[in-house]
């Protein structure tokens, strides 16, 4: 172990609880590869997904709103840079691996689709006989066969740390072997950061109204608090100062909720800190699933989303087939894919990589008819 390695691992045994996972025990990479001069294993990974082309291309991908709307609201990638910034927060407190939790992080909606869960639901039909298609599952074809920013081998060779933690994110009703603990931190900050900012969004585009949400426990509790404090807020500064409130409550009572929940942990070792599974208080949890029943019938199925998911879905169905008909037109590389995996599993990576703006373009081009979105 070089110099600077022992510095890391000095300064993790100083800052970090038994039961995070350390640097030292990031198992392997695919390929193997020598350690860097100053630079953890975990710091290295957060930098390659940083550094991909499928992460820059968030930047084009909706998160629930599509540009037609506006562009105050959510990309795929401010949503993800929101959820690294909580997770962060999160894992600090519990004293776990802040890099590992970044890396995660960052790369937890990598495989996302165009036109977020819609897309993600047309390509699952359009691939029913090929296995369906899952954005976590995706992110790890990704990672591991598509980018290639190195000459030697496919893929960004991530550490095994962070394609088990990926993988696991593939079916979480399988709780049979839960993730490391900065994996479930990274879950936690996603549900909270999407809460919260599906809040927001969807009050700037008079979707839903700050009266109509204070029926719920979770928004009064946040309402109140914000309005005992600064009784004179009204318009953008009350909704913000909303939604400041909502992030701050969750990410208080989850932290103290896990730290409850880690106090009894006898381990040594992140693989035994695996038995514990951190979640927000039960109260929190009954209030947040109120919150989500509530943005599910009243935004996420607002009658201008459903038009918009239900045109996106219509036009990627048809690039599908049409690019399965004639492979042809894709790109060479995709081409030369589609020889090694299958056409249909072939262009389900070049559709899933593409982002709104190209899909649509993709779209006209194929069909000769203009987009209105």
């Amino acid at each position: 172990m070089n110099q600077l390695a022992c510095l890391i691992d000095e300064r993790e045994n100083a800052l970090l609880a038994p039961y995070a996972t350390f640097s030292r025990d990031s198992l392997d990479r695919q390929y193997p590869e020598s350690t860097h001069p100053y630079r953890g294993p975990f710091q290295r990974d957060r930098d390659r997904v940083v550094h991909c082309s499928a992460f820059r291309r968030l930047s084009g991908k909706m998160q629930v709103f599509n540009g037609q709307m506006g562009d105050y609201h959510r990309t795929r990638l401010t949503h993800t840079m929101e959820v690294a910034s909580i997770a962060r927060t999160i894992g600090r407190a519990l004293r776990l691996n802040e890099d590992l939790v970044e890396a995660l992080a960052l790369l937890h909606d990598i495989g996302h689709p165009p036109f977020g869960h819609a897309g993600e639901d047309a390509l699952d039909e359009c691939l029913h006989e090929h296995g369906g298609f899952s954005h976590n599952r995706f992110a790890l074809t990704i990672t591991t066969e598509l980018e290639r920013p190195y000459p030697d081998y496919p893929g960004l060779n991530l550490t095994n740390v962070i394609l088990d933690a990926q993988t696991s994110r593939i079916d979480k009703s399988d709780r049979r072997q839960l993730p490391c603990l900065e994996a479930q931190v990274v879950d936690l900050a996603d549900s909270i950061t999407y809460d919260a900012h599906d809040v927001d969004d969807a009050v700037k585009l008079d979707l839903i109204s700050i009266d109509e949400l204070l029926e719920l426990p979770l928004i009064r509790t946040c309402y109140d608090r914000v309005i005992d404090a600064s009784p004179e807020l009204s318009g953008q500064q009350l909704r913000q100062t909303l939604v400041h409130e909502l992030l701050d409550h969750q990410v208080d009572d989850t932290l103290q909720n896990s730290t409850r929940q880690l106090e009894h942990l006898k381990s040594h070792n992140a693989t035994e800190g695996r038995g514990i599974e951190l979640s927000a208080s039960l109260q929190l949890q009954e209030e947040k699933s109120q919150l989500e029943a509530f943005l599910y019938d009243h935004v996420y199925r607002h009658p201008d989303l459903v038009a918009v998911r239900r045109r996106a879905q219509e036009r990627l169905r048809s690039m599908f087939h049409h690019f399965v008909a004639t492979p042809e037109l894709m790109p060479l590389p995709f081409q030369t894919r589609a020889r090694k995996v299958g056409v249909e599993l072939a262009v389900r990576d070049y559709i899933a990589g593409m982002t709104d703006s190209f899909c649509h373009k993709q779209y006209e081009c194929l069909f000769d008819e203009k987009s209105p979105a």
